[in-house]
């Protein structure tokens, strides 16, 4: 018999876990009131409001996998920078090419002989010919978006309802219950409203994906290869084929944003599945957490853009940044991809991934509870639904914010660190095979408490 969720049961649970949380992290609350007359919110940046325990955890050092506050608390990472330190934290290889680059200076707005090293490498791991940095895959989106349009002359791009890209503005856009694109929710002050500049369908919808991109007035779809920030969700057989073959009958060009999805393998979801995009951008933990990223686009791309290019404009044309493919940032890449961002590197994290997952799906057995687990490369997250969705509609839907703090906050105050508004971990080969067990135990004792 399928378990039953009783709410006033845990609306009393995760009073206790608060309480319990504010005990142990006397620090940290400290720390944050005094934050709170400097920072707006008392957080670096407004989405820190929203960790698990009404204040965050303040962080003293990290290494590996693991972390420790500053009251002294011991912490496995699942969430490794959401990504950004899906490397383990201060990796030794990067860590070594960043003091040596820093001794010989940090940013010039000059190239360095490591940059034609690092484009070599991305060429040979990502298959496109041509490359360039920005500071964040944000910026590597806004630019290849810019590019598109100013290619194709065409003013609308087309993403997935529920996507995430960024802070880009074109992305805020979802689908009410009827069906109809509408601005995001809590959109804060879009400079144009969503609605002029983007189509939106449902992932995985090829008829929808088709009447789109009929009217032949969208430049460019930008996608996840795989949802991950509504929950992992997986395309169905054929549908990546589909949307490379129907961009290409309309003249559209392919996005690939690989910034999560490079959990699936060294060159990402694309070389793993021989995709073939227009651009692919990338970022967070290409320089071992160092902020950098890349867009990458084909040789048909780059002569129809220098076609268009006006070089005594080309500073001031929206594409580019004063800090972007810095020394620093160049240094730690050629460092990360050569030595850490390995073939052994995801075969160790893979394996271990597989058997974090068994371990949950080996409790929701247990327990009979109507979840599910999705994994995707060392990536991984449990959803409170009984089968995988299909798209980010149904994925949204199947969101309990309730629960899904309590979640986070038992795993917390038990010294494990989840992704904030996921229930996603990330492994590096720095996690141990007792890193998983002990997350297994803990996930366990969190459902005995809510279901027993």
């Amino acid at each position: 018999m399928t378990q039953t969720l009783d709410r006033s049961k845990l609306e009393s649970l995760l009073k206790s876990e608060e309480q319990l949380f504010h005990k142990t992290h006397p620090k940290s609350y400290e720390l944050y009131q005094r934050a709170r007359k400097s920072l707006h919110g008392g957080v670096p940046m407004l989405w820190m409001i929203r960790w698990a325990g009404s204040f965050p955890v303040f962080v003293k050092e990290a290494k590996g996998a693991r972390f420790t506050d500053v009251d002294g608390n011991s912490y496995l990472d699942l969430c490794l920078g959401d990504t950004g330190a899906m490397t383990g934290h201060a990796p030794e290889a990067t860590l070594k090419a960043i003091t040596e680059q820093i001794q010989k200076g940090i940013t010039l707005m000059l190239p360095y002989e490591d940059v034609v090293e690092v484009g070599e490498e991305l060429q040979r791991r990502f298959k496109l010919p041509y490359w360039q940095f920005t500071l964040t895959a944000t910026d590597a989106n806004r630019h290849v978006l810019r590019m598109a349009r100013m290619i194709t002359e065409r003013p609308k791009v087309l993403v997935f309802n529920y996507c995430y890209h960024g802070t880009v503005d074109e992305t805020f856009i979802t689908l009410d219950e009827e069906g109809t694109p509408m601005s995001r929710a809590n959109n804060m002050g879009p400079q144009v409203n969503p609605q002029e500049t983007t189509k939106v369908i449902e992932f995985n919808d090829i008829a929808a994906l088709e009447t789109a991109l009929s009217a032949r007035d969208v430049a460019a779809v930008l996608a996840e290869p795989v949802m991950t920030n509504i929950g992992i969700i997986h395309p169905n057989p054929g549908y990546l084929d589909a949307l490379r073959q129907i961009t290409r009958k309309y003249g559209t060009y392919l996005i690939i944003d690989e910034t999560h999805t490079i959990c699936a393998g060294p060159g990402g979801y694309a070389a793993a599945h021989a995709l073939e995009p227009d651009f692919l951008t990338l970022g967070k933990p290409l320089a071992g957490g160092v902020p950098a990223a890349i867009y990458g686009f084909t040789e048909e791309v780059a002569q129809a853009f220098q076609n268009r290019l006006v070089l005594e404009d080309s500073d001031v044309g929206g594409i580019g940044g004063t800090l972007a493919g810095n020394a620093l940032s160049i240094a730690a890449m050629k460092a990360t991809l050569k030595y850490v961002l390995t073939d052994e590197f995801y075969a160790k994290a893979f394996a271990l991934q597989e058997q974090f997952t068994e371990g949950m799906e080996g409790v929701i057995k247990e327990f009979d509870l109507p979840w599910i687990v999705k994994r995707l490369g060392n990536r991984s997250e449990y959803w409170f639904r009984p089968t995988p969705p299909k798209n980010g509609g149904e994925a949204a839907a199947a969101i309990d914010h309730e629960l899904d703090r309590y979640m986070h906050l038992f795993a917390l105050n038990r010294g494990i660190l989840m992704t904030p508004f996921h229930n996603m971990a990330l492994i590096s080969p720095e996690t141990t095979q007792a890193d998983v067990d002990y997350h297994t135990k803990v996930f366990r004792e969190a459902v005995v408490s809510l279901f027993q």
